[in-house]
């Protein structure tokens, strides 16, 4: 009679726990706390995410990228050492309170590109040409400005499922004012000469309408969360 007792009630409580496994678990219920890395277009970086409700995320995190590179500016072959050092702040809006989600917030820090070239043959500087020994070295820097607004879509399943471990990814673009550009000549027979700091000066206006490039940046970035 046990037996029975007992296999009946197994049966009477088996839709409870079937309708339980079945039923969404909270974000409260999963943890609300991530930390991660990610790697993409603004370096590789670490992050912190807090999720409020199953709808709402708070995200801060932080992405360096260093990258020296060969650019052209206004016919000018420059060796140019890109440094930026983005610590960001987003709020995540997962609408379906699933991994989709719509973000907005902001970069801050210090991005910058140094510019340095040193000409092997005549080279056209605001509107004149002058040869390698009247030029001497070119330096020159871009200042992009402090903060840069962001917009984004992206997928990320950290506090959307069961699992200790979420995956996040995202597309964008961060938005500035026009990037500032400062440019110097030095070592040339003719770098201290007025005349010659008058061209350069225009040529440093020529490149300021080159780095407007620099007002929007894409972001693309991947992402592993581990949420705790």
């Amino acid at each position: 009679m046990k037996l029975i007792a007992l296999a009946a009630a197994a049966a009477a409580l088996l839709p409870a726990a079937q309708a339980a496994a079945q039923t969404p678990v909270s974000s409260a219920e999963r943890g609300r706390f991530a930390l991660g890395a990610q790697v993409g277009t603004p370096g590789a970086g670490l992050q912190a995410q807090f999720a409020v409700n199953d709808y709402l995320v708070l995200r801060g995190g932080y992405d360096a990228l260093q990258w020296d590179r060969d650019d052209t500016y206004d016919g000018i072959d420059y060796e140019a050492d890109i440094d930026f050092k983005s610590p960001g702040a987003f709020v995540d809006l997962h609408p379906f309170k699933n991994p989709f989600f719509v973000s907005a917030g902001a970069y801050f820090g210090t991005r910058k590109v140094d510019l340095n070239a040193t000409p092997t043959e005549p080279v056209n500087i605001g509107g004149l040409v002058f040869t390698p020994e009247q030029v001497g070295t070119l330096t020159g820097r871009i200042d992009l400005e402090s903060t840069a607004p962001f917009v984004g879509l992206g997928f990320d399943n950290t506090f959307t499922h069961d699992g200790r471990w979420g995956l996040r990814l995202l597309a964008g673009a961060a938005f500035g004012d026009a990037p500032q550009v400062d440019l110097n000549a030095s070592g040339g027979t003719l770098s201290d000469q007025p005349a010659f700091q008058d061209r350069l000066a225009e040529e440093e206006r020529e490149i300021q309408a080159d780095a407007d490039d620099y007002k929007v940046l894409p972001v693309v970035q991947i992402g592993l969360n581990d949420r705790f």
